[in-house]
């Protein structure tokens, strides 16, 4: 009976692999595609500006389908909802390879925005049911670790096929893993617990979830991009009264696709405020340092590249560390130390001298990653743990939307800032003290959590 255990509990573990294996994918989609967005730009006879929606399509159909996707796992069964996921991203994959037009390319890129929305939309469900509770911080911190090797690894590994190979191999790449992690995904990946929630899917408030945040977001982008003012203005005005709208009728529903029925959990609520403050402070700094480095230190690219590269290092090395501690002291607090280290990072990145060396810029966005590293994994324990496990997918889903809505909106705030001051070192320097701001506010949430043991 014990060999039957073990047995089971390596099969299950094995399982991981393949959660893992598609992060990997979907995460390296991102970083190398915008590694080589200039070469497919001059491929496809395109400008700069028309190049970016290869990368915008794709955000824009993961957050309009996050949360239709998890509540459709929430219901039915995470694991099919995966494999479903893969299967798209992978076929959407061959396609981007085999792309000979910009109209192609855009519907093969929109066809892995909905397999990696099916995939970020209960990947949290699925290690919630393969780990038990007590070291479910180490299968949370692992899929942390593996997307930093990932996002830290990304322009280097794009870099490198860009040198030997087509734009196409990019893509190509997917294919094999894809087909791997499918197979495992089928044969190993555990089932939904015994059915809570019953009736029938809301199709009502899944067109509702895509329309309100697919205003918003385009329009968010759009002002971000320069386009046209009014527009986006009338735009994002009704994205926000059709929300209205939806949110009230959420509040009458069961068990709502978003989820403001969990946001009566204080731990919840005030997990979710954390993450989106925590991901605005992180991108605001990490999309105006490279201005930094390369106008006012006078870096050249490779440096640059090199110098933005110890972060996610550091946030690499510090999550299992973090996952292990959390099991035997509170993750809020420890999460609040975390962001408190972050803004130390980012503190000293504002004080650093005119005449600063490559290493002394190093080691203070190493403090960064580390920082943020000790936050990230502790904050989606807290969040992960305060939701009923029915209700994961939903959780989940809402997690990986106010990561994509810090990460807008942090983008959105560089560029604001930078329309309305003048010079780089002034724009970068406001762009600091907003990320310490929100930093500290991210702290602040965090701490006023309250965790029993």
């Amino acid at each position: 009976m014990e060999n039957s255990t073990i047995t089971f509990s390596i099969r299950k573990y094995i399982a991981v692999t393949s959660i893992l294996i598609v992060l990997v994918m979907t995460v390296l989609d991102v970083t190398v595609v915008n590694v080589a967005l200039p070469v497919m730009a001059s491929k496809f006879g395109i400008t700069s500006s028309s190049a970016v929606w290869i990368i915008t399509i794709n955000q824009l159909i993961i957050t309009m389908l996050l949360l239709p996707l998890s509540s459709f796992g929430d219901r039915y069964s995470y694991r099919k909802c995966f494999l479903f996921g893969v299967a798209i991203f992978t076929v959407a994959s061959a396609l981007c390879a085999l792309s000979q037009s910009f109209s192609m390319i855009l519907v093969s890129r929109t066809l892995q925005g909905i397999g990696a929305a099916s995939v970020m939309g209960v990947n949290i469900a699925l290690t919630r049911l393969i780990y038990p509770r007590e070291v479910l911080g180490r299968g949370l911190a692992l899929n942390a670790m593996v997307i930093a090797i990932a996002t830290a690894a990304g322009p280097t590994i794009a870099g490198g096929i860009l040198s030997i190979a087509s734009w196409h191999w990019l893509f190509l790449i997917n294919v094999p893993f894809g087909i791997i992690a499918f197979i495992i995904g089928k044969r190993l990946l555990p089932n939904n617990p015994e059915k809570e929630i019953s009736g029938k899917y809301d199709f009502i408030s899944a067109i509702e979830n895509v329309i309100v945040f697919g205003l918003i977001f385009f329009a968010t982008g759009n002002f971000a991009r320069k386009g046209d003012v009014w527009i986006n203005t009338i735009l994002l005005i009704t994205g926000v009264m059709l929300g209205v709208f939806y949110i009230r009728r959420q509040l009458h529903r069961e068990s709502p696709m978003l989820p403001v029925d969990l946001f009566r959990i204080r731990l919840y609520s005030l997990s979710i405020s954390t993450s989106v403050c925590s991901f605005i402070a992180q991108n605001v700094a990490m999309i105006a340092l490279p201005f930094l480095f390369l106008n006012t230190y006078g870096f050249s690219e490779i440096t640059t590249g090199l110098l933005m590269t110890p972060w996610p290092l550091a946030t690499m090395i510090v999550s299992p560390f973090a996952a292990r501690f959390v099991e035997r002291h509170n993750p809020g607090v420890t999460a609040a130390v975390g962001m408190g280290l972050y803004a130390c990072g980012v503190l000293l990145l504002l004080l650093a001298p005119a005449s600063v060396s490559q290493w002394d810029i190093a080691w203070r966005m190493a403090i960064c990653g580390l920082g943020f590293g000790l936050f990230q994994t502790p904050n989606n324990i807290v969040m992960v743990l305060a939701t009923p496990v029915k209700r994961t997918g939903g959780a989940g889903g809402m997690q990986s939307t106010a990561r994509l809505v810090g990460q807008t909106l942090g983008a959105t705030i560089v560029t604001i800032i930078f329309a309305m001051t003048s010079g780089a070192s002034k724009s970068v320097h406001a762009c600091l003290y907003v990320a310490l701001i929100f930093a500290i506010t991210a702290g602040v949430f965090s701490i006023s959590r309250r965790i029993k043991k």
